[in-house]
């Protein structure tokens, strides 16, 4: 069904708001510049079986000089479940706003590409590496999530190829290798696609999804539920008059 219903969308991001809450400062060394993190669009259309995501900035950047042409963020994409499905973003320290959650979790970044899918339980399967290559300043990222219109959250971090997980995190000290915040706790996304003034990401660290936030799947069984819940009505309506009417 999902298939059937798979369109593009396209979505907007505000330019010059790579600074987490307004208040991260960058790491200097490598040379890494706002622009490189900041997010500016993100589009998703069925490709195959598959989707194609399209993920731009206003520059791209390979402080890291990694053979990918891009080493300067993490790129984190998680796609809605139709139910249910995970409500902490990974290890960005956000978590879904509002009800649902992930079912597919993808990351590029400068030490390569993965996408896991999580069940209704929990479970997290890896699944084929998507392909990424970049066009201009942009990733256009291939990846074996299934053709479908989907709600989606989007964040950028810092690249590190010294952490396990490639994602530098914040801290409160100062350095020229570090990415300082005002918080201890401060999540790892320096960008998120969000409209501009949502100030509930950086406070309550909670990130709304966008894209087709509707859960089309629930509400169709929604409604097939309530369809037959009427048919029986009507039913028993006339079997009793039936029984009524006889002598």
């Amino acid at each position: 069904m999902l298939a059937l219903l798979a369109s593009t969308i396209t979505l907007s991001d505000p330019a010059g708001d790579a600074r987490g809450d307004g208040g991260y400062v960058l790491p200097t060394r490598p040379a890494f510049t706002p622009d490189m993190l900041d997010l500016r669009a993100f589009s998703a259309q069925p490709q195959g079986e598959g989707m194609r995501f399209t993920v731009s900035f206003t520059a791209m950047g390979n402080p890291w000089n990694a053979p990918s042409g891009s080493s300067a963020g993490v790129t984190d994409i998680f796609v809605k479940g139709s139910l249910g499905g995970q409500q902490l973003l990974a290890d960005t320290g956000l978590r879904v706003r509002g009800q649902g959650g992930w079912a597919y979790h993808l990351r590029v970044s400068g030490g390569g590409a993965s996408l896991v899918r999580a069940d209704s339980q929990g479970a997290l399967t890896r699944l084929p590496t998507p392909q990424v290559q970049v066009s201009g300043t942009s990733l256009i990222i291939d990846a074996a999530v299934p053709a479908g219109t989907y709600g989606y959250w989007v964040t950028e971090s810092v690249y590190t190829p010294f952490s396990a997980t490639g994602v530098l995190r914040p801290v409160t000290q100062s350095g020229p290798t570090l990415l300082q915040a005002g918080r201890a706790d401060a999540p790892t996304p320096v960008d998120v696609l969000a409209p501009a003034g949502d100030t509930q990401v950086y406070s309550a660290l909670t990130l709304a999804p966008v894209g087709e936030t509707r859960d089309w799947v629930s509400l169709t069984l929604i409604a097939l539920g309530v369809g037959g819940l009427l048919l029986t009505v009507v039913a028993t309506v006339i079997v009793w008059r039936r029984l009524a009417g006889r002598p």
